[in-house]
């Protein structure tokens, strides 16, 4: 059974290239897409992904607050934060929030899954 993935990310396009990565990693189905923190914690709620990527910098809720308030929901979420090269104090913040590892922008395919696999109990 594949491994269901929610996406949260406020640019689309890396929304967009986070789900060609995860179609191309074979056992992985994207189940839902959040633009910002708020649509996390609800969509995390509905859908009850098995993995959630989660930018750290967003409107309305940022991922950090949005990372603890799904863990405190559901302390078995699996959450992956995305960080751009530079914030490097917020990961450390995000990994102190719950977040089980993170991946770094721009991406690469393997290294996503890696990390993915890897937190999952996969790799």
């Amino acid at each position: 059974m594949p491994k269901t993935v929610l996406i949260v990310d406020d640019a689309v396009f890396m929304r967009n290239m986070l789900k060609d990565i995860f179609a191309a990693g074979g056992d992985f189905q994207v189940v839902g897409e959040a633009s910002n923190g708020v649509e996390a914690v609800e969509k995390h709620k509905e859908l009850k992904p098995n993995l959630t990527t989660m930018d750290i910098v967003m409107p309305f809720k940022s991922g950090i607050e949005a990372t603890k308030e799904i863990l405190l929901e559901n302390p078995k979420g699996v959450i992956v934060m995305c960080s751009a090269l530079g914030q490097e104090s917020l990961v450390m913040e995000a990994i102190e929030a719950g977040a089980a590892d993170f991946i770094v922008k721009p991406f690469k395919a393997e290294d996503v899954l890696a990390v993915v696999r890897k937190v999952l109990g996969e790799g």
